[in-house]
């Protein structure tokens, strides 16, 4: 018998405010057009004033836990993926773990940027797996409307808030790759290529910084990269891609969506696609789209799912899981 990681519940929140293209254009030289045609976005969702990324994570967390029928004290550990946390410390999952009336296990954060929920997922893989915790809520939650520069019209029509989370559960499997659960994960960095995505501020440089990037260059390594990681975590379990059912890939750009999945020899039939509603939600955006999936009747029990994606370090990585 083989331990698996299984996904028991999946959940989303998003903020109340929808923001479309057109608001852009009051204040940028930009259109409706131009923002979709080059992206795929329509609009995102911002946070209130008053919002933080634990509020939005918290809600995502507690449709997870109604989604698997369990209570916060069913759960051993909290892993958030964000590079928004409310303030420099404590973490926003330790927050999040108090907001939830949690009151055993540990709480962390995991900083990859927009990789941050395929990271998260392959460390609570590795908890359970290795008998360190029974369940785990992995979250992903990101409040990048915080960190735009309002005058970059490159950038600051990518992005949205919003949280993901699902629950994830220690249960035997036969250890072949027809098991439910994550079946596989490969994670990658290199930081010579820190300066094509990047916030030009931090603690430690004394300022808070605004997101800046090389987006020709990020789009140059997305596509091949993505493709190669999603290929190596399925080679690991004997896979390929003529076995996937959905391709649940991080939603920053349409382009490189249909690229990676060309690139993968899969139609966009087996994409799981978000980013017209929600644009980039860095670590939040494939949960978000794991559980929009799930409720519009995309993904069912058994199906097999590639989840990839990349963002600043550069960091990339996938997981493979069966439903």
């Amino acid at each position: 018998m083989a331990g698996r990681s299984v996904v028991v519940g999946v959940g989303h929140y998003l903020p109340e405010r929808v923001v479309p293209n057109s608001e852009f254009e009051k204040t940028l030289d930009t259109t409706d057009e131009w923002i979709r045609t080059r992206s795929g976005i329509e609009r995102r969702h911002f946070a209130a004033d008053d919002e933080t990324t634990s509020d939005l994570a918290t809600k995502a967390a507690e449709a997870a836990l109604a989604d698997a029928g369990l209570e916060a004290d069913d759960i051993d550990a909290i892993i958030l993926a964000t590079s928004t946390a409310d303030l420099t410390f404590p973490s926003a999952a330790t927050m999040v773990q108090a907001r939830l009336g949690m009151t055993k296990g540990f709480a962390f954060d995991v900083q990859a940027v927009c990789a941050g929920f395929v990271f998260a997922l392959s460390n609570a893989n590795a908890l359970i797996v290795s008998g360190q915790a029974k369940r785990v809520l992995v979250i992903g939650a990101e409040t990048f409307s915080r960190i735009m520069d309002w005058t970059d019209r490159s950038t600051c029509v990518l992005f949205g808030d919003g949280a993901g989370a699902l629950v994830l559960e220690a249960q035997d499997g036969a250890g072949t790759a027809q098991d439910r659960g994550i079946l596989a994960t490969d994670l990658n960095s290199d930081g010579r290529y820190r300066d094509l995505l990047y916030v030009d501020g931090g603690v430690s440089t004394q300022s808070t910084g605004h997101l800046r990037m090389q987006g020709n260059q990020v789009f140059r390594h997305a596509v091949e990269k993505l493709a190669k990681t999603a290929e190596t975590a399925l080679s690991h379990v004997g896979l390929s891609s003529a076995d996937v059912d959905w391709i649940v890939p991080h939603q920053a750009n349409i382009r490189i969506i249909q690229g990676t999945a060309k690139k993968m020899g899969l139609p966009m039939e087996n994409v799981v696609v978000t980013v017209q509603d929600h644009g980039n939600t860095s670590a939040a955006s494939i949960p978000l789209a794991l559980s929009v999936g799930k409720e519009r009747g995309q993904i069912k029990p058994g199906d097999l799912i590639v989840t990839e994606a990349i963002g600043g370090g550069l960091a990339w990585g996938a997981v493979v899981l069966r439903w």
